[in-house]
């Protein structure tokens, strides 16, 4: 791994660091936003002609490096479509698609949602049964979705279907679909989780018809659509740089509690299990460096990056978990009591945990993963 930046690399870094002494702190969100639009920051590896920027991988893991150091806010708010359905429709959609969609998610006009999980196949999504069929130059969807994130506020759906139930392999016969929820026959039930917020929701489609020309992809491409997005900058850079603030918060927190007249902080036994969660850390940050390497010399990317998965994972429920702890008898003190430490920001830690943990793909499943996929262990 080469941890040196090119001197075209460390001119960039300078332009972002000062970009953020000019912007921040933000006290307009929308001049944010169109300040980090102009820029082509948004979208940032996306090529330059549907409105990108054309950025390198290195440049990128700069941008997120520098905007997650100084907590800066994000650059767009459409999070399920800059991750997932821009690049699936820059890959695989019509011209038309393009410039319809592309734009509005850059100029963050609305949120997507992702229409994948089913309550009989959430971590196996390819074993879905939501049913597509064509009639027409229409697609008549019945089904359901769950955990569907964002579904209370989004605009627009990236949708998988089935619309091939003879086939013998369950990837194949899967076509994605890009639906306007405000569709008739669409339900949305918010799901409302330990920590009060409804971030996820059930979708129901009942007779939803659905325009011929909104499939993204061919018919039966949909598992191919939803794999594989154009490349991206997937070293955790900033989700390191998250987890690192916590820690820091978590130690400012334990300086503060007492144990015996003495600070929590000087306890032994704590100072193991921060040394320990400091550790993992670190242990991201390296396998991060180590993807980056990768794509920097324009290999794939595979299985190699569920151990970062299953570290997070692990890292957000032990948060919660120490936190609660050094809160002692304030921990069942949440936001709106005068007696929650920190707004209660440490006991919805330790709520909202599953969002993070579950989203994506379970621990067991990260762990399957990496058994089989890297280790080669057998399945039996």
């Amino acid at each position: 791994m080469d941890f040196h930046l090119s001197p075209e690399e460390e001119k960039f870094r300078g332009e972002v660091r000062a970009f953020l002494d000019e912007n921040l702190p933000v006290t307009d969100i929308k001049r944010w936003l169109r300040n980090v639009r102009e820029k082509r920051w948004v979208g940032f590896s996306w090529p330059e002609e549907v409105g990108g920027g054309g950025g390198q991988i290195m440049q990128q893991v700069i941008l997120k490096e520098e905007m997650a150091k100084r907590k800066a806010p994000p650059l767009g708010t459409d999070m399920m479509g800059l991750a997932w359905v821009g690049p699936s429709i820059i890959q695989y959609g019509t011209e038309e698609q393009k410039r319809r969609f592309i734009p509005e998610i850059l100029d963050s006009k609305y949120h997507w949602c992702t229409g994948y999980s089913e309550p009989g196949s959430g971590s196996d999504l390819a074993s879905l049964q939501c049913k597509g069929v064509l009639e027409g130059d229409e697609y008549v969807v019945n089904g359901q979705k769950i955990w569907t994130s964002l579904a209370p506020f989004a605009k627009w759906m990236i949708l998988l279907v089935r619309t091939d139930f003879e086939t013998k392999v369950k990837h194949q016969g899967i076509t994605c679909l890009l639906v306007d929820m405000k569709t008739p026959g669409i339900e949305v039930r918010p799901i409302k989780t330990m920590a009060g917020t409804s971030f996820f929701a059930e979708v129901f489609f009942n007779d939803v018809r659905v325009p011929a020309d909104h499939r993204l992809g061919a018919e039966g491409q949909g598992w191919q659509v939803t794999i594989s997005a154009l490349a991206s900058e997937r070293s955790s850079i900033a989700e390191v740089e998250a987890l690192q603030r916590k820690l820091e918060q978590v130690k400012e927190l334990a300086r503060g509690a007492r144990k015996n007249g003495r600070a929590v902080l000087e306890d032994a036994g704590l100072r193991r299990r921060l040394a320990r969660i400091e550790t993992k850390i670190e242990a991201m940050r390296l396998n991060g460096m180590r993807f980056l390497t990768k794509q920097l010399k324009g290999d794939p990317l595979g299985s190699e990056t569920s151990i970062n998965k299953l570290h997070r994972a692990e890292l957000e429920v032990e948060f919660g978990e120490v936190a609660l702890e050094l809160l002692g008898g304030a921990s069942p003190y949440v936001k709106g009591s005068e007696a929650a430490v920190d707004g209660g920001r440490w006991q919805a830690t330790a709520l909202s945990w599953p969002e993070v943990v579950i989203g994506g793909g379970t621990p067991n499943i990260q762990k399957n993963i990496i058994a089989e996929r890297i280790l080669r262990l057998p399945k039996d």
